[in-house]
Formats: C-alpha cells, sequence, structure tokens
C-alpha cells in the first residue's frame, strides 16, 4: 500500500497482520526508545465512516440482573494490531464536520474502549453502592471491586504490594498529596526541589506552593537544544540541599523520555526523594516503579483509556507510612471522639470520603484491556508510526517540530509558519481531526524555544498511518489556502 502523493513519493508499506493476527514481532521498545529512522512502517485500518455509535454502545445492562464487574486478569498477551484494537473505540466510529472523527488529542486525554464505557455503565445499572462499611451484598461486591482495582494498579506498576497505591482524582491530585505532606513535614528554610524545565504544570506549582511555605527553593534543570535534559546542570544542581527531584517519566509537549532510572539514583546519592510523574508514560510503555527506585510515582486514568477523575499514587511502604493524613473525615479512621481520633492505616489513611467507585472499576477495565495485548508490541508500532509522522510532516512546508530527543513518546508539538496555533487547531477541525493548540500547561518547556503557544498532535495505539496522512494532507491545504 502506498500513500497519498501528498507525502511526496513517501513509502508506507503494510507493516502488521489483519485484525486477530499478530503484533509486530520486532524487539522490545525499552523505556520509549530512540525512534527509528528508516524501515517499513505499519499501517493500520482505513478510517470507519459510520456516522453513528454502533446500536450495542447505547445498550445498558438490564437492572434486573447484575453483571459480573470486572476482575483482575492474568495470563498471556493477546496479538496487537491497530486495526483490532479501534473496534472496541465506539467513539472512533463517529464523524466530526462530516468527516470521520481522527484523534490526535491522546496527550488531553485518551478515547475509552467500550470495555470500560459497559463496565462503568453495568456498576450504576446493576451494582451501584458504597464500599468498606456495608454489610449486604452489593456492599461487599463494591468493595472487591474497588480492592481488585488497587491490586491491578499496584500489578501494572510493579509495586511490592497494593498498599503501596492510593487512589486520587488524578496526577495532580497526587502531586498535590506528596507536596503537601511529605513536604510540609520534610521541607524547610533553604532545602532544594530540583524540577526540570520540560514539566508540566502540575509538577512545578504544587512545590512552588510548599516551597513558599516552608521557605524552600524550586530550583529549575535547563534543558539542552534539543529537549532532553540537560544531564551535566542537573548533576551539578544537586546537593545535600536538595531534598526531592520532581520529573515527569514523558513530556506531554515535547515527547522527551528522561533518563529517570540513572537519575533517581544519583539524586539518591544525595539522599534526595523522587517522585514521577508518569501520566504520560503509562499508556506508551511499561513501567517498574521498583526498577525505578522511585519514591513516588503518579498517574492518571484518563490518560490511560479509563475515565476522568481516578488516578493512582505510589509510594514506598516506608514512606507513605511515614506520612500525615491528607484530608480528614470518613474512611480514612479507625474510631472517632471529641477527646481522640485514631486513623485508618495506609493507603486509606489517605483517601477521606467516599472515593471515585465507578472510576475505580472503569480502570480495572481499563488495566485488564491493555494489558491484554502485547505492550512491547504496542511500544513498537507507536515508534514506528511516530517515526513516520516525522518523515510525512517535513513534507509540509513552513512546518517545524520542537524536540529531537532520541528517546520519545509519539507527541509531536509544532508550529505552522504564518498560522497561530489556534487557526490550525480550527482549521483541522472541520476536517475532523482534533489536536491541542495552546502552551499545553508547559509554559517553560515552550519558552526554552521562545514561544508561547503551539500546535500538537499525539499519537496513541489505534491512530494509523492513514489518519497521519489525512493530517498532514489538511495542512498543506492550510498552506496553500493561506
Amino acid at each position: 500500500m502506498t500513500t497519498p502523493d501528498v507525502l511526496g513519493g513517501l513509502q508506507s508499506p503494510t507493516g502488521l497482520s489483519s485484525p486477530g493476527g499478530g503484533g509486530p514481532t520486532g524487539g522490545a521498545v525499552p523505556m520509549g526508545g530512540a525512534v527509528p529512522t528508516g524501515g517499513a512502517v505499519p499501517t493500520g485500518g482505513a478510517v470507519p465512516t459510520a456516522a453513528a455509535l454502533p446500536a450495542e454502545a447505547a445498550v445498558l445492562p438490564a437492572a434486573s440482573s447484575a453483571p459480573p464487574l470486572p476482575q483482575a486478569t492474568a495470563g498471556g498477551p493477546a496479538p496487537f494490531s491497530p486495526e483490532l484494537v479501534r473496534g472496541d473505540f465506539p467513539i472512533l466510529h463517529r464523524t466530526v464536520n462530516g468527516h470521520p472523527l481522527v484523534w490526535l488529542d491522546n496527550g488531553a486525554t485518551t478515547q475509552k474502549p467500550r470495555q470500560v464505557i459497559e463496565a462503568v455503565a453495568g456498576f450504576y445499572g446493576a451494582a451501584n453502592s458504597n464500599i468498606h462499611r456495608g454489610a449486604h451484598t452489593m456492599a461487599r461486591e463494591a468493595t472487591e471491586a474497588y480492592e481488585g482495582g488497587r491490586a491491578a494498579v499496584a500489578r501494572f506498576l510493579g509495586a511490592p504490594s497494593p498498599e503501596n497505591i492510593v487512589f486520587v482524582r488524578g496526577t495532580t491530585e497526587a502531586i498535590n498529596l506528596v507536596a503537601q505532606t511529605w513536604g510540609r513535614a520534610n521541607l524547610g528554610p533553604g532545602d532544594d526541589i530540583l524540577v526540570p524545565v520540560l514539566e508540566h504544570h502540575s509538577n512545578i506549582v504544587p512545590w512552588q506552593l510548599i516551597a513558599r511555605e516552608t521557605r524552600a527553593r524550586v530550583v529549575p534543570v535547563p534543558l539542552q537544544p534539543d529537549g532532553r535534559i540537560d544531564l551535566d546542570a542537573y548533576a551539578d544542581l544537586l546537593s545535600m540541599r536538595t531534598q526531592l527531584v520532581a520529573i515527569s517519566q514523558a513530556s506531554n509537549v515535547l515527547g522527551t523520555v528522561p533518563p529517570v532510572k540513572e537519575m533517581t539514583a544519583l539524586a539518591h546519592r544525595y539522599g534526595a526523594k523522587v517522585l514521577v510523574d508518569g501520566a504520560q508514560a503509562v499508556a506508551h510503555f511499561p513501567v517498574d516503579v521498583q526498577d525505578l527506585d522511585a519514591d513516588f510515582y503518579a498517574f492518571s486514568g484518563h490518560k490511560l483509556f479509563a475515565p476522568t477523575g481516578i488516578g493512582a499514587l505510589y509510594a514506598k511502604p516506608e514512606v507513605l507510612a511515614a506520612m500525615a493524613p491528607w484530608q480528614g473525615g470518613g474512611n480514612m479512621i479507625e474510631s472517632v471522639a471529641f477527646g481522640r481520633t485514631t486513623f485508618a492505616p495506609v493507603p486509606h489513611l489517605m483517601e477521606a470520603g467516599t472515593g471515585h467507585i465507578s472510576g475505580v472499576v472503569g480502570m480495572l477495565a481499563a488495566l485488564n484491556w491493555l494489558t491484554s495485548f502485547d505492550r512491547e508490541a504496542i511500544a513498537a508500532y507507536e515508534t514506528s508510526l511516530m517515526a513516520y509522522a516525522q518523515q510525512a510532516l517535513a513534507t509540509v512546508p513552513g512546518l517545524e517540530v520542537l524536540g529531537s530527543a532520541p528517546d520519545r513518546i509519539a507527541v509531536l508539538t509544532f508550529t505552522l509558519a504564518g498560522h497561530d496555533p489556534a487557526e490550525i487547531a480550527d482549521w483541522l477541525d472541520r476536517d475532523g481531526i482534533a489536536i491541542r493548540a495552546g502552551h499545553h500547561c508547559a509554559q517553560p518547556a515552550l519558552a526554552h524555544y521562545g514561544l508561547e503557544s503551539a500546535a500538537r498532535a499525539s499519537l496513541a495505539l489505534y491512530n494509523t498511518s492513514e489518519e497521519v496522512d489525512q493530517l498532514v494532507a489538511s495542512l498543506r491545504r492550510l498552506q496553500q489556502a493561506a
């Protein structure tokens, strides 16, 4: 198969089997490995053209019988192909402005497979109950699903125990939790918090707030021109004053995948703790928090094909056990009296009030779905698709992609000469193509390139080379219309 002439003869030979067949068989791609610059690029199936959602997507479970809630699964991975997984996403079968939807805004949120949609609908339609304290059947079932979700997150991250996992609303709340609990207890005047320039605002502002309160300092770690962290500068900035290093495992604006394990080991030599923002990483490659030796690891479910409003924080057992309560209320106590209140053990100590139970049910379904496929095959496919997109976008006159770090996820933030990023996004939306435009909650990273805003196309496992072709063709039409 060959792509349209708009790409100037760029070839895209088929590299994957048909639905139900095996995924790529190349070597593993560790930690978002280097982007290949040549070779065959796998292509996906044609973008569906049906405007309506599949009929079964609108059918809620019957209230008369309770469907089984998701349970953690085990077993070997299923074959992966983008054609295969696209069939699980009802929203990818809709149209936008008369065109098939091309969803390239995965860095902001991923779409949800029917398994997740059905699990959440099934919970509310036939199994809704509060958890932990109920004595009835549905309370026990909901509790089992909730704690099963905690165990699944622990396995997904390679954590030693479910007790190391705290449920939160997302990465932002997880980082604020650490800042307001561990940070308030351990930071003081003259202490340093090292934060690379590439970080999302959620991994900058919480540290600024607690630093102001404790009179600590937030110290930026500079970037190299290609978007990598300046590791020499990082090593020079580390000292006995360093109490924390806060770093993302993958940048939401440059796609950079820093050498987190090596940076963590260096920080630990100075006795510093390390918090890893995994929001952009978890959907793209396997994570092992014990191998990273991270003290804290945070991620959001909605970046991982799960519902919004649910995420998780991992903390090392000894670190979590020493942290004070995050909020007060029900669920985080053992007994309450005006004279004395005693608290529940972690992780419940950090989960005051009724949690996002349906969100945990949805996240369990998402983890079951994602881990049913070969994660290394997914990483290899995304790396190849990223390389194809880089070559294709290079054919658009006046387009410049930010960052060229060798290790990166499939994020392409770009500028187009003569066009404002918001104008670019609006133009593409007319063709049914969804991208992001603005500062991407990463203003220091954009300022590194002298920019205040940019356009961003971010890819996921269900995107295809045909969709990349549509993006490029639309951008070319925009240039021609100018």
